[in-house]
């Protein structure tokens, strides 16, 4: 390996050790509502993409020490496992960790080739083929001896023990107005989801360090929340029975912070210039409420990602023309 290569693999696990760091206050937040599910995705997905990735590499006939090292795989497990709701059956985390490397990395050829965000495409996978198990989250932080139970199918099933989650709700009511729906449905909190409205202060939270940190930009981010925020607010019709919900409830629902920050920052498959950052981002925000409101899947950010990383080539192109153009 040449001194250059040597300094960019070093620059590349300096970065994915900060974003591991930068994800502990949302990933706590998590442990802290929905207990040891979490814990147990969080092992689960990690193994299973560290495990896919030295698998597929000896298989490839490359060297692994070098792409271990780098700690990516290891970051796209933490992040699914973030995503992932806790105490679904251990091989939901382990397909979509597999599939996750297989499919969205290493089928491109490994790290800094992958055209789609590989977290993402094992989140969609896993949402399309077992969109039950997916969609329904703990109702409450479980013991280990339930957990264990309930994700080695030794005990009581999900749907047993879990609830619909707040982005669910909100699509399927018909009679109660957000007021009403605050109050009863146990999957709502203070003005998102009850667990996630924490998370997602957890992750704007460690977004923020990867921001004074320089390791990500704001533009896309930034685009993110703005398009959500925008399009929500535009759409939103108070709080009736047919409400979609305000600006406030969609930025605190969901994994709106994990994927504006940890998500669609990812630097492969994402823009490099800063206008086509922004509009990336910005409709990706749109999607994600279209998605969430219109569409077949109460959160919409995996499948948004993945059709904004096929715009990168468009926006690209744009921003350098209007470079080009500009005085």
């Amino acid at each position: 390996m040449s001194q250059t290569q040597r300094s960019d693999a070093q620059r590349l696990r300096q970065t994915m050790v900060l974003v591991l760091l930068a994800c502990i206050p949302g990933v706590l937040a998590l442990l802290w509502q929905y207990g040891w599910g979490v814990a147990v995705n969080l092992l689960l997905c990690s193994l299973s993409a560290v495990a896919s990735e030295a698998l597929l590499l000896t298989w490839r006939q490359r060297p692994i020490g070098t792409a271990l090292a780098d700690t990516s795989a290891l970051v796209t497990g933490v992040l699914l496992a973030a995503a992932l709701p806790p105490g679904a059956p251990w091989w939901l985390p382990v397909t979509a960790a597999a599939v996750a490397i297989g499919v969205g990395k290493q089928a491109f050829g490994g790290v800094g080739r992958n055209l789609f965000n590989p977290a993402m495409v094992g989140y969609a996978f896993v949402l399309l083929s077992f969109p039950l198990q997916m969609n329904h989250w703990p109702d409450q932080a479980h013991g280990l001896l339930d957990t264990w139970q309930a994700v080695f199918g030794s005990g009581q099933q999900a749907d047993a023990w879990a609830q619909p989650t707040v982005l669910d709700g909100l699509r399927h009511n018909r009679s109660l107005t957000i007021d009403e729906l605050f109050t009863r449905h146990p999957g709502f909190g203070t003005v998102g989801g009850r667990g996630s409205e924490w998370a997602n202060l957890g992750f704007l939270l460690g977004g923020l360090v990867l921001l004074q940190r320089k390791v990500i930009t704001w533009h896309a981010p930034a685009g993110l929340l703005a398009g959500l925020a925008l399009f929500s607010l535009l759409a939103w019709n108070g709080s009736g029975s047919d409400s979609n919900g305000s600006p406030l409830l969609h930025l605190f629902s969901g994994s709106t912070m994990l994927g504006a920050f940890f998500i669609i920052t990812e630097p492969v498959s994402a823009p490099r210039a800063a206008l086509a950052k922004l509009l990336y981002g910005f409709a990706a925000g749109l999607l994600i409420y279209l998605i969430r409101t219109w569409g077949n899947y109460p959160d919409g950010t995996a499948f948004a990602v993945l059709l904004m990383n096929l715009a990168v080539p468009s926006l690209e192109r744009l921003a350098m023309r209007r470079q080009q153009v500009a005085p």
